[in-house]
């Protein structure tokens, strides 16, 4: 049996939350699971994901393949990293030591990029009220 580490839908209208889950790949999105590895929360700034890394880790190495959103959330997570270094043959306490520095570091990456984002919004508005100020006098 093929077997898919996807996302399913929970939660009421408008407002979904989905949980990461192991199905046979010809099951439909909202079907019965085999197991439950997590869930994920996209609303909420900045988003909440709780994932069971060792349940994964165990289903990759079992052969299951990811949907591509399920791959993003995993590698956004550091578990796609923990799985190939694991894979590679580093001890437990090493793969700990290298996963918590990369995620320190993606951390920092994303701040930096949030930071930018939010300077060109305020250039932008910056822009936009000089330009108004400008055509009313």
């Amino acid at each position: 049996m093929s077997t898919t580490i996807r996302l399913t839908r929970m939660g009421r209208k408008q407002r979904p939350f989905y949980r990461l889950v192991v199905l046979d790949s010809r099951s439909r999105r909202d079907g019965a699971y085999i197991a439950n590895l997590g869930n994920y929360d996209p609303f909420g700034e900045p988003y909440k994901a709780v994932l069971h890394p060792d349940d994964i880790i165990e289903w990759l190495n079992k052969g299951a393949t990811m949907s591509d959103t399920a791959r993003a959330l995993l590698r956004n997570e550091g578990v796609l990293y923990r799985w190939s270094l694991e894979k590679e043959g580093m001890e437990a306490d090493e793969v700990t030591v290298k996963v918590a520095q990369w995620k320190s570091e993606y951390d920092r990456r994303e701040g930096d990029k949030k930071s930018k984002v939010e300077a060109s919004i305020a250039a932008k508005a910056k822009a936009e009220a000089d330009a108004a100020a400008k055509v009313e006098a």
